[in-house]
């Protein structure tokens, strides 16, 4: 059986007719994919294997060393054969199952399977008088190396009546736009997973207190995750507290916790291949102090006008613009810019507290693959190459606007190494946006409500 729950072959075969559709326009011809390989920790002892992504959005196989290729000839209906792992008792006794051909082709609605062993034979057959074969170039050389002598031997047959094809052309393209828009089967996937993060984030922060080391939060997390289902984190968790939050990518998450400290947490779950992902920041003791609430409620606010900014038809750069307008303007007001709003914006002074993006796109990869540029821009029709897309219904972005402030000139020292990052997953709709990260708490009211509503529960117990 799948290790994924909702594995559905029909969801997968009818990706692989889209992207078939998408490749006949382009004359046709045979599109390569390959899930990866296991990779080895240290000695003896692999990484657990994680799907290609885009391997696994055509297939749902979950199994390494597996070959997908999609062969569309210019007329005629497209087929899907996969070459995957041969059947192997004594492995499995040591690894686990594993599908092998046979039950790979009806399991996952292939036309045809064979051993990956065979992958370069059947290649030479495959790639024969097809116009040309579709890559992720640059992505796999393995794979790259392999077409390379196969259409070296191709060569060798053109006596023989026999074709090499005559374009290796990129696939990325096409898949990019294609997961771009998730599909209603990927929509619920990702609530779910959002859910889960939503209550492991509540959950961290109820045992949060001064004292504990951060991976002691990191440790609720992980375990939140997955009694709940998910299979592993979508990325490495953030658990920064004190001046470790002011680190943009804080990995060591081994810090003690000190009273008076925030602690942010940047953490979400993957399950069925999609990422979550969440960022709160709340106060360690479970109460903010008057300077940590007050920049708090600038980056709320940022999020919120960024949130309102999110709607079909706009700009993907239009939320971190409304974003970055709030977090000057709230800069000011704290008296930590001394500049009017135009000079604050436009100068870019405000990128000493907020120096990265508003956004990304959310999907099987935590920062997903799409482009941000508007594919359809046109400098005669008055459209800059540059131009940041517009969003459509579907789409799944964050929103995370943020502050850190560093000890430095001009800083107060209430406001030292306060460092906020407030982040919820958002799927653009037809009216505007769904926000279904919302489940973990946000506004100060409610920060400081699951926080003290555990440590009365605590104190009864004890």
């Amino acid at each position: 059986m799948s290790r994924y729950p909702t594995h559905n072959p029909l969801i997968y075969a009818k990706r692989r007719e889209q992207l078939a559709r998408r490749l006949k326009k382009m004359g046709g011809g045979v599109a390569l994919i390959q899930s990866g390989m296991e990779v080895m920790r240290n000695r003896d002892a692999d990484y657990a294997f994680r799907s290609d992504s885009y391997f696994y959005y055509l297939t749902g196989f979950p199994e390494p060393e597996a070959c997908l290729a999609l062969v569309v000839p210019p007329n005629g209906d497209s087929r899907a054969v996969l070459f995957c792992r041969d059947k192997n008792e004594e492995r499995e006794i040591w690894e686990g199952f594993r599908f092998g051909p046979q039950a790979a082709q009806s399991a996952f609605g292939m036309h045809e399977a064979h051993s990956i062993e065979d992958l370069e034979e059947h290649l030479i057959e495959t790639l024969a008088n097809q116009p040309a074969v579709f890559l992720r170039l640059g992505e796999d050389d393995s794979l790259e190396s392999a077409v390379a002598d196969v259409l070296k031997t191709l060569r060798g047959k053109a006596r023989m009546g026999i074709s090499a094809p005559h374009a290796v052309l990129d696939l990325s393209h096409s898949l990019d736009e294609m997961r771009l828009i998730k599909d209603k089967t990927e929509i619920e996937i990702m609530r779910r997973a959002a859910n889960i993060s939503a209550h492991a984030h509540m959950a961290a922060m109820q045992v949060c207190q001064p004292g504990k080391f951060e991976f002691e939060v990191e440790a609720e997390l992980l375990y939140q995750f997955r009694k709940n289902g998910s299979e592993a984190p979508a990325y490495g968790s953030i658990v920064a507290s004190g001046a470790n939050a002011c680190v943009l990518h804080y990995r060591a998450n081994d810090a003690k916790m000190r009273d008076g400290d925030l602690l942010l947490i940047d953490a979400g779950c993957e399950l069925d291949c999609y990422a979550s992902d969440i960022t709160r920041t709340f106060p360690v003791n479970g109460q903010f102090s008057k300077a940590q609430q007050a920049v708090y409620e600038v980056v709320l606010n940022a999020q919120y006008a960024a949130i309102d900014a999110t709607k079909p038809g706009a700009r993907f750069n239009d939320p971190h613009d409304a974003a970055v307008r709030v977090l000057a303007q709230g800069l000011i007001d704290l008296k930590l810019l001394k500049m009017g709003l135009s000079e604050a914006v436009e100068s870019g002074a405000y990128k000493r507290f907020y120096m990265h993006r508003t956004s990304h796109w959310l999907g099987m990869d935590v920062h997903d693959c799409g482009s941000y540029r508007d594919p359809s821009a046109k400098p005669e029709d008055g459209v800059a190459p540059h131009t940041s897309r517009k969003l459509e219904p579907g789409m799944v972005l964050t929103i995370e606007p943020g502050l850190y402030i560093r000890p430095g000139k001009g800083v107060p020292k209430q406001f030292e190494n306060i460092g906020i990052r407030i982040e919820d997953d958002a799927l653009v709709t037809q009216k505007g946006c769904d926000i279904y990260t919302s489940d973990a708490p946000k506004t100060v009211n409610e920060i400081h409500a699951t926080m003290k509503a555990h440590k009365k529960s605590g104190s009864k117990a004890a």
